[in-house]
C-alpha cells in the first residue's frame, strides 16, 4: 500500500491517481496519522483507459507533408534573422 499525505492530494493529484489506476491502494496521512485510504473501483482487473494513437491519425489524414516552409523558417524570416 502506497502512502500520500493530505499536501500531496492537493499538490501532486495526477501522480496519486495514477497510482489508484494502476490498482494501488492509498493511504492518506494528515499530519502524520491515518486519515483514509483510497480504493480504485473494481480492484486489479480494472481497465486502464486507451489513449487514441494521434499521430497515426495524422498520418493517415494527411500521409505527405504539407506543402510550404517550415514553421521554423517562417520564424526565422518574421524575426529578420
Amino acid at each position: 500500500m502506497k502512502v500520500a499525505t493530505v499536501a500531496d492530494l492537493r499538490n501532486r493529484f495526477a501522480t496519486v491517481s495514477r497510482w489508484i489506476e494502476d490498482g494501488e491502494k492509498i493511504e492518506i496521512r494528515k499530519r502524520g496519522k491515518a486519515f483514509a485510504t483510497l480504493v480504485p473501483l473494481g480492484g486489479k482487473n480494472a481497465k486502464k483507459a486507451v489513449w487514441p494513437d494521434l499521430s497515426a491519425r495524422l498520418n493517415k489524414i494527411y500521409p505527405k507533408p504539407l506543402p510550404g516552409k517550415p514553421a521554423g523558417e517562417l520564424i526565422s524570416e518574421g524575426r529578420g534573422e
